[in-house]
């Protein structure tokens, strides 16, 4: 049965000093000039709640999807030792609105902290290769972690793949996949680990898919 979601929380006062980031961070639009490209012009925006997945070029990264996806706060997951302590994590966890994870044990609280966004119909961020990927022959493994929490919420896995910039001056060239449901590979009612690495394998087709969308618009 569907889960119901809970109501929107768009006057959250955690989200003031994020939301002035934001309005202070908009000129840079002037300077990176998204381009967007679309596996289908039906899905040019992402909303509702949504586990949106990137492959991951450079610590440059958040930013370009902040600019590509201006219209959404985002929650962005990001391994635990970028946050620190004291102020910096704060300012990452409250301002940013990032969420930490620990790179050698994802913990429950991180778990429930994502599923948490989605359930709100909030828009969360993850790089499923989990870590900046300098190869430029192509995508690395994803972990599939990510569909889990999808699943759990009821909410779309939408792939998007960022073209790597060759220059810094370069504009930002964000392509934007289709929604992908978990509730559509499962087994009787039951989601199994065949289940969700056929799912995982779907979601790496359209990254590529995506990736041959960029290069062919070049």
């Amino acid at each position: 049965m569907r889960q119901k979601k809970k109501r929107s929380r768009w006057l959250r006062l955690s989200y003031f000093m994020h939301d002035l980031i934001r309005i202070t961070a908009a000129p840079g639009l002037l300077w990176y000039r998204p381009k967007h490209l679309y596996l289908d012009k039906k899905y040019k925006k992402i909303w509702g709640g949504a586990v949106i997945t990137s492959n991951h070029v450079s610590l440059e990264d958040p930013l370009c999807l902040m600019m590509g996806i201006w219209y959404r706060r985002l929650h962005m997951v990001a391994m635990d030792e970028l946050f620190g302590k004291g102020f910096r994590r704060h300012m990452f966890h409250n301002w940013f609105q990032c969420i930490p994870i620990s790179r050698t044990n994802f913990s429950m609280g991180s778990f429930k902290e994502i599923v948490e966004h989605l359930d709100h119909n909030e828009a969360v961020i993850i790089f499923p290769e989990g870590h900046v990927n300098t190869n430029e022959k192509g995508l690395e493994a994803f972990k599939s972690g990510m569909l889990m929490m999808a699943l759990k919420s009821d909410v779309p896995v939408v792939p998007v793949y960022l073209k790597r910039k060759k220059h810094r001056y370069s504009r930002v060239v964000i392509a934007i996949g289709t929604p992908i449901y978990m509730k559509n590979y499962t087994t009787n009612g039951v989601t199994t680990l065949n289940d969700i690495q056929r799912a995982n394998e779907d979601i790496i087709k359209m990254e590529k898919q995506l990736e041959e969308l960029v290069y062919k618009n070049e």
